[in-house]
């Protein structure tokens, strides 16, 4: 700590929050790199399907994996709508 650190206290605060942004997104890129390649077309396909029968959202449908204890678990999300319209064909 530099003798006139306490008159520019900001500077190391942003520094920290900057790194601990940093650090979150390192994280994440690191446990991503697990994950399956399989899981982006899964999803996609998941919502063709599910778009045959009705009209959703392209985000409707989430799909990620997760460790439980020795397991790996697919976890699959499908957000339906209210109201279900038939899809038109």
């Amino acid at each position: 700590m530099g003798i006139f650190d306490f008159l520019n206290p900001g500077k190391k605060n942003s520094a920290n929050v900057a790194k601990n942004r940093l650090q979150i997104l390192i994280q994440q890129e690191r446990s991503m790199r697990g994950a399956p390649d399989y899981l982006p077309m899964l999803q996609r396909e998941l919502l063709e399907v599910i778009r045959k029968y009705i009209n959703v959202d392209s985000d409707a449908v989430k799909v990620g994996m997760h460790k439980d204890g020795d397991s790996e678990l697919l976890d699959i999300s499908v957000a339906l709508p209210d109201k279900a319209s038939p899809a038109s064909n």
